[in-house]
């Protein structure tokens, strides 16, 4: 039996991906996350052996997610389901461990594929994206400038996204468990690392990273 986790911000899709995959033999879901934060914790404690995760969640975006799981959690796959058939997004979910990437506008059909070929250790990328994303992931791979954002610590990343989000040092403080003295640094530290000044940077930074949406 395949194990699976859900992770949308929105009811209703969450409800057809899982009729979906509970409709194909095999598949089981055993958990939902409406936010980022709450599907590395399911993943964590449930050890699934796919998480499905949505590339714009709150909390902690898509990608983030992915890439703390792959380093906690390295026996579950991810898949990521995207409106975004941009380059940049396919390869940032491919560089921090994503064994698929479906996009949403694509059948059924391609999340099902999704999910078996990752199983069965494989990776899997919707058509028309497979064969462009692949080369492109294979060019780019090679070392090149570190980015001032892959300087940040996971609890940075966290904070980050939450600031942008328009979360006040202590409603961050509570979601994170943290104190807000605490959140304090990590916000300061994170702000001098990828040099922005202003909260209206900082949402600026989000958005063009594709850490937030615009809207």
């Amino acid at each position: 039996m395949t194990t699976i986790v859900l992770a949308d911000d929105h009811s209703v899709v969450r409800a057809g991906l899982r009729a979906l995959l509970e409709g194909e033999a095999g598949f089981q879901v055993i958990g939902e996350a409406s936010d980022g934060l709450e599907a590395v914790r399911h993943v964590e404690r449930l050890r699934p052996d796919v998480l499905v995760v949505d590339v714009m969640m709150p909390g902690l975006n898509g990608i983030e997610v992915t890439r703390q799981v792959r380093q906690r959690m390295p026996a579950t796959k991810v898949v990521v389901l995207s409106m975004h058939a941009h380059e940049p997004y396919v390869l940032e979910a491919l560089r921090h461990g994503a064994s698929g990437y479906v996009l949403k506008d694509g059948s059924s059909e391609q999340l099902v594929r999704a999910v078996r070929e990752v199983v069965a250790g494989n990776s899997y990328l919707s058509p028309p994206l497979t064969e462009r994303a692949i080369a492109a992931y294979v060019k780019r791979a090679q070392p090149e400038t570190l980015d001032s954002y892959d300087l940040l610590t996971t609890r940075e990343r966290e904070v980050f996204q939450l600031a942008a989000e328009g979360l006040s040092n202590p409603e961050i403080a509570q979601r994170l468990t943290l104190s807000p003295r605490t959140v304090e640094m990590h916000r300061g530290n994170l702000m001098r690392k990828i040099d922005l000044h202003t909260q209206t940077d900082l949402i600026r930074y989000a958005i063009r990273r594709g850490v937030i949406s615009a809207g």
